[in-house]
């Protein structure tokens, strides 16, 4: 007699809608894992679920702390979130790292790279580190990650650190999502060899100068001191609220305490005046506008009647035969000719 085939393991089946919502609430990270691929996936079918399964949680988010962190390349990011993190699960915190890495897809995927990095963060119980996607455009990755926080948040995950690599549009985008933007910058460079642009600077709700231990203490100090004279030239980047410079070291955890405990004077400052719900609400009308933006986009540049227009156009702009004003108007027109309801490509489906 045969025996009886083992069921088939709960990671291998297709989960239901009520199976990842179930799993997500209860924190079972394995689910949580595959409710984040799902998001990821660029299938339209997949995409229907994922958002049936956000519809589901969204009732149970929004209540963790959402910190962004970026800082130029060599600035010591993964070190210092490694140090961070463990100084706040082991103060009891339930916390969840994300990346967004719009040069992954040229890169390979370098933030795989920081989370081996985070040797100790990644065996904790009470952390998850999860690397945006290589995407093929820095709206589509960001879309992931604002979603990835989602699913983390109804996990029951307190605190989310949001981990920009690189300096530059990523930065704008990374600041459209969280509470607290926080900035890592290094001693003893100014901010043009940091490659750091006054408008980034104008966003940080605090500015570290990491590295400040053994030799570069002294170097350190003076980058404070600059940091500090050029702050009182801005705009607080949070009304209400003073953006301060202060030393850290992520290889010696100095100074870790003090950036939690900022933090914590931050939330305990605006949250009862209702400016974290505030700013919360006017990211997700941004965020509503950056995707209709987007599918509005992708349905113009797979629109047949454009891409049929598009090489003959371009080849009379090259020539000087017609103005970019003109070529552009004959493009929309014809996108416009072509009637939603009879291409079904063409709906959207954010």
């Amino acid at each position: 007699m045969k025996s009886a085939p083992n069921p088939t393991p709960r990671h291998a089946r297709r989960l239901s809608v009520d199976d990842y919502v179930a799993g997500v609430l209860v924190g079972d990270r394995a689910v949580l894992a595959r409710a984040i691929t799902l998001v990821e996936s660029n299938s339209r079918l997949h995409e229907a679920q994922a958002q049936e399964v956000l519809n589901r949680l969204l009732p149970h988010t929004g209540k963790a702390k959402r910190i962004g962190i970026t800082g130029v390349p060599g600035v010591g990011k993964s070190t210092f979130i490694e140090t961070f993190g463990c100084y706040l699960v082991d103060g009891g915190c339930r916390l969840a790292v994300l990346t967004i890495d719009p040069s992954s897809a040229r890169s390979g995927g370098s933030i795989l790279g920081d989370k081996t990095r985070m040797e100790k963060l990644c065996v904790s119980p009470n952390a998850f580190i999860r690397p945006s996607p290589s995407g093929d455009n820095l709206g589509g990755v960001a879309r992931r990650t604002r979603e990835t926080m989602l699913l983390c948040e109804a996990a029951g995950f307190d605190t989310i650190l949001v981990e920009s690599v690189g300096v530059g549009q990523s930065e704008i985008t990374l600041h459209a999502m969280v509470d607290f933007f926080l900035l890592l910058l290094l001693p003893g460079a100014g901010d043009e060899l940091q490659g750091i642009k006054k408008g980034i600077i104008e966003m940080a709700d605090l500015v570290l100068i990491n590295k400040a231990d053994g030799d570069n203490r002294m170097r350190a100090e003076h980058a404070r001191a600059d940091q500090d004279a050029a702050l009182h030239y801005l705009q607080p980047a949070t009304p209400g609220w003073k953006t301060e410079v202060a030393l850290v070291s992520g290889l010696t955890g100095e100074g870790v305490p003090e950036v939690w405990e900022r933090i914590g004077k931050f939330y305990a400052a605006l949250e009862p005046k209702g400016f974290i719900a505030k700013r919360r609400q006017q990211q997700a009308l941004e965020w509503l506008g950056d995707l209709i933006h987007d599918e509005l986009r992708r349905q113009f540049d797979h629109d047949p009647r454009v891409t049929a227009k598009l090489p003959e156009l371009k080849d009379q702009l090259l020539r000087g035969e017609i103005t970019v004003v003109r070529a552009a108007k004959v493009l929309l027109a014809a996108h416009g000719a072509t009637d939603g309801a009879e291409n079904p490509e063409r709906k959207m489906t954010l």
